[in-house]
């Protein structure tokens, strides 16, 4: 490998990661950030071409990664999930994808300029959404999980349903023209997606298996599973091309529903896989388009294909295919609006064209202008609008970030129920019923059962909640609850409490980086908390202001007070630790624990005590 290649894939990572930290700061579609960072670099500045540097080695790169990509979006399609969303989702996939498929055919011949073939052919190519572009809006949009859960299912199956669409079309269209295929092809094709169907259930199967008759050391279960995607895609497309989409979905699938003890751990390995080559790839694509490409794409036929596909195919599609179903009319809008396209339609409609090209459809050099005009546009558009949309047809999650709390105590509950005051989301989890009842009395939100459960997934909704503290009796109860959530809030924003000193379970060597962020300070234990409540320690909100600066409140605040958290101007919440120092700034709110009035006067009287019988000596 030459240096200048090696610069490359360098410049491409970077640019990939970038892109994605970029779009976290700043709240961007990941997808727009690393479109126009692949612009820049490629066509613009012409830095660099993947398609030509990389070689023969370009398309098997692009390949592998898209079924890696969508093995891991197929991981999390359990059926438990699609519990109550059966008759919408089913119809969406099948009557609606058909409807897409053939508005958007129409659309491409009538608006595009298209012909039939190459027309029907792109068709079902683009009734692909994709988990390539739907998990990163969704991550970052915080949608109610119902119209969340629609649109994912939607794009991980209809995913390699398009590509088989455009193969069914591309075979029956070379038959019907006498180009040397028969409906013996045609057969041929249909078997082999059903071979690949059945193929990649056995290797998920036979995996999951090996991983539960313990034939499998852990260490290798994340290399074997990413081998094994990558052989059943190889085998199953080496048969009949883009039928490997179809069997690492079915393999993903077959994994995610036979309830083995190390899917959530492979669900993460192949999520960070997934995410760092989402954006590698898509870098990639981009950078390998052309210049003139670019600029046909500003081609009035194309702007108005487009155009119709977002107002016209889409909502059209999903109002038809969902009618006689429970969705309101709120979530069949954001669902037919919310359709962007990804790397799926542009690597698939590359192959299509390049076949039907040299089947003499010289307008199917168009189809690769078409393909970037519609992600582009498709995901700038959707991108930008599905959290302002959500939040209008009240379909948004989005709030003050709530806190979810493990383990029902008097401390617990009480932060739970000055949360709740201040409307903000909060929810006390514990597994004994007898515990919660202080929660119930209260009146704050509880769940009862083993949050560590894979149940919780389906019957909490975490959405509201970007905290976690872990604040039951047992610090390596509190240490393990901690470690299983932080890739799902992530380490900042999971907290447990200090070590016990008189009851629990003392672990006083236990690793830091497994136990979570202390909460307040490693010198104030859950015990001591509780033991401040019993006694009449009440939480209290205090008001900063221009006139009443956060040092003032430093200076007032009685002798004892426990510093809680802060509630921002801007609705977000910080809680105190001794990592990081926090200060209030005018309009913010400090939520503390204070000693009863009593106690308080007590304490100044003693003191004042002390002060006399100084200045006496």
């Amino acid at each position: 490998m030459s240096d200048s290649l090696l610069l490359e894939i360098m410049l491409i990572g970077a640019l990939g990661v970038g892109s994605q930290w970029l779009s976290w700061r700043y709240r961007l579609p990941a997808i727009v950030v690393m479109s126009v960072a692949g612009l820049l670099v490629g066509p613009a500045l012409g830095i660099i071409n993947p398609n030509e540097d990389f070689g023969d080695l370009y398309r098997p790169i692009i390949s592998v990664a898209v079924a890696i990509i969508l093995f891991e979006g197929s991981l999390n399609l359990r059926l438990q999930d699609i519990k109550g969303l059966g008759r919408p989702v089913f119809r969406i996939v099948t009557f609606g994808a058909f409807l897409s498929w053939i508005l958007g055919s129409l659309t491409a011949h009538y608006v595009g300029g298209l012909s039939w073939a190459v027309s029907f052919v792109i068709g079902g190519v683009f009734i692909v959404t994709g988990p390539t572009v739907i998990l990163p809006l969704l991550r970052q949009s915080k949608l109610k999980p119902r119209p969340a859960k629609i649109l994912k299912w939607e794009g991980i199956i209809v995913d390699p349903i398009g590509p088989l669409l455009a193969i069914f079309a591309l075979e029956i269209i070379l038959v019907l023209t006498n180009t040397g295929h028969s409906l013996l092809s045609l057969l041929f094709f249909l078997l082999a997606s059903l071979f690949a169907v059945i193929f990649g259930w056995a290797f998920g199967r036979g995996i999951g298996w090996m991983f539960e008759t313990g034939h499998v050391p852990e260490y290798l279960k994340s290399p074997l599973v990413f081998a094994a995607v990558i052989a059943c895609f190889t085998i199953a497309d080496e048969i009949t091309h883009e039928t490997g989409l179809l069997a690492v979905t079915a393999m993903g699938m077959t994994l995610a529903n036979i309830r083995i003890s190390s899917i959530q751990d492979m669900r993460h390995f192949k999520e960070n896989i997934s995410i760092l080559l989402i954006s590698t790839i898509f870098i990639m694509l981009t950078a390998s388009l052309t210049r003139g490409t670019l600029l046909q794409i500003f081609r009035p036929e194309i702007i108005g294909y487009v155009l119709l596909m977002l107002f016209i195919v889409r909502p059209l599609s999903i109002f038809l295919s969902t009618i006689r179903t429970d969705l309101s009319k709120s979530e069949k809008l954001l669902v037919g609006w919310i359709a962007p396209r990804g790397i799926v339609a542009l690597t698939v409609s590359g192959y299509f064209a390049s076949i039907l090209y040299d089947e003499g459809y010289e307008d199917a050099a168009l189809v690769t202008s078409i393909t970037f005009a519609l992600v582009f546009f498709t995901v700038v558009a959707h991108g930008f609008s599905i959290s302002w949309l959500a939040g209008k047809l009240n379909l948004s999650a989005e709030g003050r970030p709530g806190t979810m709390i493990i383990g029902s105590n008097s401390f617990t509950v009480a932060l739970a129920k000055i949360l709740k005051d201040m409307d903000i989301p909060a929810i006390v989890s514990d597994s004994s019923w007898q515990r919660l009842s202080k929660a119930r009395n209260a009146g704050v939100n509880f769940h009862h059962g083993e949050i560590l459960s894979e149940q919780t997934d389906y019957r909490v909704d975490m959405t509201p909640y970007d905290y976690l503290i872990s604040a039951t009796e047992f610090d390596s109860y509190n240490a393990l609850v901690a470690t299983a959530f932080v890739p799902a809030f992530g380490r900042n924003n999971v907290f447990k409490l200090s070590i016990q000193t008189e009851r629990g379970d003392q672990v006083e060597d236990l690793d830091p980086t497994i136990a979570g962020r202390v909460l307040f300070s490693e010198e104030i234990s859950l015990e001591g908390l509780c033991g401040k409540i019993d006694d009449g320690y009440v939480m209290r909100k205090t008001n900063i202001t221009d006139q009443y600066t956060y040092p003032d409140y430093l200076d007032d605040r009685a002798h004892g007070t426990i510093l809680l958290f802060v509630l921002r101007v801007s609705g977000n919440v910080e809680y105190y630790t001794d990592e990081i120092k926090l200060k209030a700034e005018p309009g913010d709110v400090v939520v503390s624990l204070t000693p009863p009035s009593k106690e308080v006067n007590k304490i100044k009287a003693k003191l004042d005590q002390q002060h006399q019988e100084q200045g006496n000596q």
